[in-house]
């Protein structure tokens, strides 16, 4: 009986230890929650999400294509509301909200209560840091919610590093957040990457020693032609469209090459209408990384870079034009040239990258014309002079309408209220004024829209477009192939395909290889990159995870 016992506390003590052990085995397993060492966020402005495959065949292996073949592509990624520009764009990707709710309402956007016009990323309360231009007089004050670089610096109570990173001040300061170790915009006055006092006193000593190396000189002076043969860019215009393509001040015709060496004269903000500007701003991204030591502490880094020359050189030259070909074929090979030094620093699995677009791009309405496809450019400017022109015949107040930005009627409050006007009549005959325009689709009371006749698509985005203290009264609809805009080049800013569909690519630790053609939304993005991270969503997201996209 005894031995019986004996052998049964022997047996029961050898299962508790191996069990013990088993314990400590799985503990020392799952000590460490897994999670990349850096995420990478690449937002390429005014990149439509055709450009994925427009050029697809002269891609090299190590950029676009690496992504799309490597990574996971979201293809039917759509903007849920209007207007569609950059600084909605880089607020809606980060902080997986809407205007409705994060209050950047546009790039510049009227406060309704005043009338007054306030840029996105405007702060009076801070100074420049490595300037003396109002031009570092930036923050992300404006912004009313928290980004998902937010999110990932009170996860780790503060010990990730978050920096933002573009030539626009509001491509690097909204992405990073209100909590971000730093964000870097590029000054054309003083042709230097600089700062405000929200994120330091001064200019760390990397920054610095970046800046004296007079980078976008260095560039400039390199003079800017196509990458390979021009008679080899076939999926564009011929190169001297002047009826669609705008020139650079001191040329004669919008063509290759482009002596910017000539063309520079110390001003070293034509970088941003150059593949340069991308170029130079990976340059800091990869800066930033060495000096910051990116990805090589104990918790997860976040790098948030945005590159803006597609932009600029879009708006100038248009999506049929060589300039634009050559630019993604450029920004190809040095997307390449950044995984491989990704690869190099951190490991090719240690790291997360994204990339998308902040908006698309209209083809030029002359352009469209000649090829026999509806468009056209609509003179806001005129239509807003007859406008108030009726209003004043009828209630004798001058400039009733304070602006037509973001196409939206945005009224004089203070004059109507002074004059004791009232509002909703002023609304009633502006919207009967607008929809005997032939170019405008629909007028539509941000106030009622739910009671409009419109598509159900189009309420949804006018309701999360609309901040009641900043945006306008009326919406305005432009028909298919319509915009405000200059007759060269292109413009953006309405909810049709080329403006609101986008490119999501995700690639790296804990993604999977695949593509999803099912719908997705811009919002979308913040929650998917919490998810993979296993941190909160921003506190205004309305976003979904994309659980196809993650291991």
């Amino acid at each position: 009986m005894k031995i019986k016992v004996l052998l049964t506390l022997t047996f029961a003590t050898a299962v508790f230890s191996l069990s013990a052990q088993a314990q400590k085995t799985v503990t020392a397993k799952t000590a460490t929650l897994p999670r990349p060492k850096l995420v990478v966020g690449l937002v390429v402005d005014q990149m439509r999400w055709d450009y994925l495959y427009r050029y697809y065949d002269r891609y090299q292996s190590g950029g676009f294509k690496r992504m799309l073949n490597e990574g996971f592509t979201c293809e039917n990624t759509l903007i849920p509301y209007i207007p569609t520009v950059t600084a909605i764009g880089h607020s809606t990707i980060y902080t997986g909200s809407v205007p409705a709710i994060h209050g950047i309402a546009g790039n510049d956007f009227t406060i309704q209560a005043t009338g007054k016009e306030m840029y996105c990323t405007e702060d009076s309360t801070v100074t420049a840091v490595g300037s003396d231009s109002k031009a570092g007089k930036m923050s992300p004050r404006n912004l009313l919610v928290s980004t998902v670089t937010d999110e990932l610096r009170l996860a780790t109570n503060f010990r990730s590093k978050v920096i933002g990173i573009a030539l626009k001040d509001r491509g690097g300061i909204l992405p990073a957040g209100h909590a971000a170790n730093a964000a870097y915009w590029f000054d054309d006055a003083n042709g230097a990457w600089i700062s405000s006092s929200y994120y330091m006193t001064d200019l760390p000593a990397w920054v610095k020693t970046f800046n004296a190396t007079k980078p976008a000189e260095k560039y400039l002076k390199q003079d800017w032609n196509t990458l390979y043969p021009i008679n080899t860019y076939v999926q564009s215009a011929p190169d001297n469209s002047p009826k669609y393509e705008g020139k650079f001040s001191g040329t004669d015709a919008p063509t290759f090459p482009i002596k910017t060496s000539e063309l520079y004269k110390g001003k070293a903000g034509m970088i941003r209408s150059t593949p340069y500007g991308n170029s130079m701003t990976l340059d800091l991204a990869k800066a930033a990384i060495e000096s910051e030591k990116l990805g090589a502490g104990s918790v997860t880094d976040f790098l948030a870079v945005s590159l803006s020359s597609t932009d600029y050189i879009g708006h100038q030259f248009g999506p049929n034009s060589v300039e634009v070909e050559d630019t993604y074929l450029r920004l190809d090979k040095d997307l390449a040239a950044f995984f491989t030094y990704l690869d190099g620093k951190l490991g090719k699995r240690n790291y997360s990258v994204f990339l998308s677009a902040d908006h698309g791009a209209a083809h030029n309405p002359s352009f469209l014309i000649d090829h026999n496809i509806p468009a056209g450019v609509w003179k806001s400017g005129d239509v807003q002079t007859r406008l108030n022109k009726m209003l004043e015949d009828k209630y004798k107040v001058k400039g009733v309408v304070l602006n037509l930005d973001n196409y939206q009627v945005n009224f004089n409050n203070a004059a109507i209220k002074k004059e004791n006007l009232n509002a909703d009549a002023l609304k009633l005959d502006c919207i009967q004024f607008l929809q005997q325009e032939p170019q405008i689709a629909y007028a539509v009371d941000m106030q009622h829209v739910q009671t409009a006749t419109i598509p159900d698509e189009l309420r949804t985005r006018i309701q999360n477009g609309y901040n009641a203290e900043r945006s306008g009264t009326i919406q305005i609809v432009l028909k298919p192939g319509w915009y405000s805009g200059g007759q060269t080049g292109t413009t953006h800013g309405t909810w049709n395909p080329y403006d609101a569909h986008i490119p999501l690519v995700f690639m790296g630790w804990g993604i999977k290889h695949g593509s999803l053609t099912r719908e997705t939304h811009m919002t979308d993005i913040a929650a998917t990159v919490a998810q993979l991270l296993h941190i909160q969503a921003p506190n205004g997201n309305i976003g979904t995870a994309i659980g196809e996209v993650l291991k």
